[in-house]
């Protein structure tokens, strides 16, 4: 873990050198302290938040502070939203089929199999989806507001015993899978298993999971899966999920507008950093990967096939199911246009 950090730290680094000018502003207001709640331990996904933190004491000379508090020390992962709510905290850092029900709108980021693999493509959808009514107003129901997506790179699943070289071998496998993709994994006879992130390693130790998908690749090395993994899908690529950064709205408002405006602006800081050290992550992992786990690479015809089990269908099913409780064929339809733009636009 010690060798991965320091590219991650290195990139965050480098990400807010390049963004900060060479003296900073001298932003004038009160001495605030924020409190951020995030589950897990410091990795790549919470180095665009610590860059904005360093950043904001830089501007204002310390008296703006932000400090992430991990391991779930101010609340567990799946409360996050009802802590803010309770003005618990000012911050914190959520994923969205942790609870899904709190968060109906959000589930359209766990899809399966979205156009949005490009990271440029991604970090443009997901900034537009952060201001969509519908994903405005599942937050506002919890005193939150959505500020600056994890966008956390295409899953991959690793898993212990025989790898599932074939489309039939998922049958039977126990997936941790959220979401959309744990829908898309049942589709091909898995049996989806609902797990935090800090929860699957013991899993796999007691032998209650076979397979996990978390985020390629910083993500199974933060939570140790590939110590515990035979084998890793390198193209499966089933989609993402939404664990990103949410602000208390009474703790915002209350803010004096120069730090409201510090906030804001500085949206892409957290996310060019994010994707900076996912980056970085890759260039280390991939090699220990391919060095101590067996390597699945599916065909186009297999990858076709998957898709054509596990896209479309869930993607109807998730309309289906939210329909007279909001537009979910809108929201979805709206992610898909924004993608198109961002593509159009490259």
């Amino acid at each position: 873990m010690t060798k991965t950090l320091k590219p991650l730290a290195a990139a965050a680094l480098a990400c807010l050198t390049l963004q900060s000018p060479a003296q900073a502003a001298n932003i004038e207001g009160p001495s605030v302290f924020w409190k951020i709640s995030m589950y897990g331990n410091p990795r790549a996904l919470t180095s665009g938040m610590e860059a904005l933190a360093a950043k904001a004491a830089e501007e204002t000379d310390g008296k703006f502070q932000i400090k992430i508090f991990y391991a779930d020390q101010l609340g567990n992962s799946r409360e996050n939203l009802d802590g803010l709510k309770l003005n618990a905290f000012e911050g914190a850092g959520i994923c969205n089929f942790y609870h899904p029900g709190k968060n109906p709108a959000w589930m359209v980021f766990s899809l399966p199999f979205l156009p949005i693999g490009d990271p440029e493509v991604h970090k443009y959808t997901f900034k537009k989806m952060f201001e969509h009514p519908a994903i405005v107003a599942d937050m506002a129901r919890w005193n939150a507001m959505p500020y600056a997506s994890g966008l956390l790179p295409q899953y991959e699943i690793m898993g212990k015993g025989p790898a599932p070289t074939e489309i039939d071998g998922w049958s039977g496998l126990r997936v941790r899978a959220g979401g959309g993709l744990g829908d898309a994994m049942e589709k091909l006879g898995a049996i989806n298993q609902t797990l935090s992130a800090s929860e699957t390693l013991t899993a796999f130790q007691n032998g209650t999971v076979d397979a996990a998908a978390f985020p390629m690749t910083y993500a199974h090395v933060a939570f140790k899966i590939n110590e515990e993994a035979d084998w890793y899908t390198s193209n499966l690529a089933p989609g993402t999920s939404e664990c990103g950064w949410v602000l208390n709205k009474t703790a915002f408002e209350a803010l004096p507008a120069a730090y409201q405006d510090f906030l804001m602006d500085n949206r892409d800081l957290v996310l060019d950093t994010e994707q900076a050290s996912y980056a970085a992550a890759d260039e280390g992992n991939f090699k220990l990967f391919e060095e101590t786990l067996d390597k699945i690479t599916y065909t186009d015809e297999q990858i076709a096939e998957i898709r054509e089990r596990a896209a479309l269908p869930v993607w109807q099913e998730w309309v289906a199911a939210n329909e007279g409780n909001f537009d979910a064929q809108e929201v979805l339809n709206d992610l898909l246009r924004y993608a198109e733009e961002a593509k159009t636009a490259k």
